[in-house]
C-alpha cells in the first residue's frame, strides 16, 4: 500500500501519525511511506529524519494514497481527495463529526476510528485510547506540582521539616494510574478512589492509598465503570468531600469514550479547600470532573486554582507521538498482507473500529444518529 502520513491541522494538535523510528517497519511489510511535509513540526521531527528513514517527503501525498494515517480526524476538504476505496486510520468522534462521516460514506472511503478498538487482550497494542492516557496521566500530575507552591516531597533539613503534599486523584484507569505513579515518584503522599472494586488493588499497586467509600461498585463492560445514578453520585460526593478538603492537590481523570465526563466534585468542595490549592481536571473538555473547570484555561474557584485540560496528549507531542504511531503499526499490520489491504470483517477489531465503508455506515451508533430509520447492514428495508 502506498501509506500517506498526514500533517495535522487542527488547532493546538502537535501530536503526527508516524515517526521515523518506526517506518522502517511499514516499509518492511512492503508498503510505501509518503509524510505530508512538516507533519512532524509540531513533535520535533524534521523532514529529513522521516526521509532518512526511508519514506517519501510530498506537499499532497493524498490524491493516490491508499491509506492515510492522522491523528485527529482528516479536514473534509482533505477527505474529498482521496480515491474510493481508501482507508483512513485516525481519531474519529463520531457524535461530533457527522458531516465528515456523511462525505467518507459517500466517498465510499473506509474509516477505522482508533478509539472504537475493542477493548480486548489481542488488541492491547493498539489501544491508542490508552497510550494517550498514559501521556495524560503523567502530565496531570507534572501540572500539579507546577502550580503547586510547595513541595510535593518531604524534606528534612536543619532549618526544619517540611512536611509532603497530600494528592488525591479520582479516577484509577490507565490516566488515573500514571497520575497516581508520578506523583507518588514526586514524593507527595497520594490517595485516590475508583468506583470500579478492582481498582482498589491497583491503587494500592502503584503506592497510593484507597479511599473506601461504603458505597456499591460500579463495575461495567471493557474495564469501563458503570454511570452512577444521581442519588448515589450525590452520597458519592459527600463522602468525598472531607478527603478532597483535606488535600493540597486534587486530579480528576475519569472519562467514558462517546460520553460526557461524570461530574464529581462541585463547585462546594473545591471552595473548601485550603488556599493555594490545585485541581487538575483532566475531563474539562467532555464537561469536566470539576464544576466549573474550563478547558485551556487556569480559573479560580475559592482559593484554589483549577486547570481544565485541553488535548493533553498533545502537550507532550513526542512520547505521544510515539506511543500512537506504534499503535497505528500494529493495526495497519493487522489489515495488511503481503504489502496489500486486507480489512477481515471477521475479525472483531477490523469490525469493531470500522465507521464506514462501501458506502455505508457500519458503526450501528453512528448509523441510528445520522440515518435515523434507515435499514442497518443485513436488515431488510
Amino acid at each position: 500500500m502506498r501509506i500517506a502520513v498526514a500533517r495535522e491541522t487542527r488547532e493546538g494538535e502537535q501530536r503526527v501519525a508516524m515517526v521515523p523510528e518506526l517506518v522502517g517497519k511499514l516499509t518492511a511489510l512492503g508498503h510505501e511511506v509518503v509524510v505530508e511535509a512538516g507533519a512532524g513540526r509540531g513533535a520535533l521531527i524534521a523532514d529529513d529524519d522521516y526521509a532518512e528513514a526511508g519514506a517519501g517527503v510530498a506537499d499532497d501525498p493524498y490524491f493516490d494514497a491508499d491509506l492515510v494515517v492522522s491523528v485527529q480526524p482528516l479536514a473534509r476538504d482533505i477527505a474529498r481527495r482521496l480515491a474510493v476505496g481508501a482507508v483512513t486510520v485516525s481519531f474519529l468522534p463520531t457524535t461530533v463529526e457527522t458531516d465528515l462521516v456523511r462525505d467518507l460514506r459517500d466517498l465510499s472511503v473506509t474509516s477505522l476510528a482508533m478509539e472504537l478498538v475493542p477493548r480486548i487482550s489481542r488488541a492491547q497494542s493498539m489501544d491508542a485510547l490508552s497510550s494517550q492516557a498514559l501521556v495524560a496521566g503523567y502530565r496531570s500530575a507534572i501540572v500539579a506540582a507546577g502550580l503547586l507552591r510547595r513541595f510535593f516531597p518531604l524534606n528534612m533539613t536543619a532549618a526544619g521539616t517540611v512536611p509532603p503534599a497530600e494528592i488525591v486523584v479520582l479516577g484509577a484507569g490507565v490516566a488515573g494510574l500514571q497520575a497516581i505513579a508520578t506523583a507518588k515518584r514526586l514524593g507527595a503522599v497520594v490517595k485516590a478512589y475508583d468506583v470500579r472494586a478492582a481498582a482498589a488493588e491497583e491503587i494500592r499497586s502503584v503506592g497510593a492509598q484507597s479511599i473506601e467509600l461504603d458505597l456499591p461498585t460500579l463495575e461495567g463492560s471493557g474495564g469501563y465503570a458503570r454511570e452512577a445514578g444521581e442519588e448515589r453520585a450525590a452520597l458519592q460526593r459527600e463522602l468525598l468531600a472531607p478527603h478532597i478538603a483535606a488535600a493540597d492537590g486534587l486530579i480528576t481523570t475519569a472519562a467514558v469514550p462517546g460520553r460526557p465526563a461524570p461530574r464529581l466534585v462541585t463547585a462546594g468542595m473545591v471552595e473548601a479547600m485550603r488556599p493555594g490549592s490545585v485541581v487538575v481536571d483532566l475531563a474539562a473538555e467532555t464537561g469536566g470532573n470539576v464544576e466549573g473547570s474550563v478547558p485551556g484555561e487556569v480559573v479560580r474557584i475559592g482559593h484554589a486554582q483549577v486547570w481544565g485540560g485541553r488535548n493533553v496528549p498533545s502537550q507532550m507531542p513526542a512520547p505521544a507521538s510515539k506511543l500512537y504511531a506504534q499503535n497505528v503499526v500494529n493495526l495497519v499490520t493487522l489489515i495488511s498482507a503481503e504489502g496489500a489491504l486486507r480489512l477481515d470483517f471477521d475479525d472483531e477489531i477490523v469490525a469493531g473500529a470500522c465507521v464506514t465503508h462501501g458506502g455505508a455506515i457500519l458503526h450501528e451508533p453512528t448509523r441510528q444518529l445520522i440515518e435515523p430509520g434507515q435499514p442497518g447492514e443485513g436488515e431488510q428495508p
